[in-house]
């Protein structure tokens, strides 16, 4: 990388704590004030800086429409199917990836199972939000005042004798999915059918979407689905590092 480049990149984390005058960009960078305003300059004349009246810079307004068309076109299903393909095929079993709509969460895509015994579902159809995995992961990160309100208005059927029975019982679960990162539905919404999911996060690390595997307790004990959790977790990271665009550096 040319060493303009690095001290451009440089200079934006630092303008995104505030705005900066030219010495403490320069000492920022380690450069004479000549070599930081001739930097600065270029930034500003292409809208990612901005020099304020009082002579100092802050991010412009460049940096931050880029940054909004970039996360309105990109689209969480296309980044997250390989991954989803790849964890269906290491397991065997359905995977679904699911996101949050208003008061419904919806499955956006699924890759079914390869037994003959199968959790049947569809793309586009809503979830029970009392019950299903990805719609606990989904909710659990609204903040509290929704999570609360949306907690009161919804119904809580009994689908089975696990089915959460009421909003104090579905607050204290998600919770617990808040705080352990990950959720199941074990039978509460068809006695014979588990699931597992894991979150996958956005830049700004709240949950955009929830994928999970599903399997029939003949096929899979619900004691095997949650040997499963590691791998489940590792695929949720996958997919938001792609889709947040992260890198992990050693």
């Amino acid at each position: 990388m040319s060493q303009s480049v690095e001290r451009a990149l440089a200079v934006l984390p630092l303008l995104a704590k505030g705005a900066a005058g030219l010495g403490a960009v320069a000492d920022e960078l380690g450069v004479h004030k000549s070599t930081a305003l001739r930097l600065l300059r270029t930034l500003d004349a292409h809208g990612f800086v901005y020099r304020q009246s009082d002579g100092r810079y802050r991010l412009g307004a460049q940096l931050f429409a880029l940054a909004a068309e970039a996360i309105e076109n990109l689209d969480v299903r296309q980044v997250a199917h390989p991954h989803l393909a790849e964890l269906n095929a290491a397991t065997g079993h359905t995977v679904h990836l699911a996101l949050h709509q208003d008061d419904e969460v919806v499955y956006v895509d699924k890759v079914d199972s390869r037994y003959p015994v199968r959790m049947y579902s569809r793309i586009g159809r809503p979830v029970p939000l009392t019950v299903a995995a990805v719609a606990k992961l989904l909710l659990a990160d609204l903040p509290d005042a929704e999570r609360r309100a949306l907690a009161d208005r919804i119904e809580y059927p009994r689908y089975t004798a696990r089915s959460t029975p009421d909003a104090a019982a579905f607050l204290r679960e998600l919770d617990l999915v808040r705080e352990q990162g990950w959720a199941t539905d074990l039978g509460g919404h068809e006695e014979a059918i588990n699931c597992l999911g894991a979150p996958v996060h956005g830049p700004d690390g709240r949950v955009v979407a929830a994928l999970s595997v599903s399997a029939p307790g003949v096929v899979l004990s619900a004691e095997k689905l949650l040997a499963l959790l590691p791998q489940v977790l590792r695929t949720a990271d996958a997919i938001s590092r792609d889709y947040s665009g992260r890198q992990d550096r050693t």
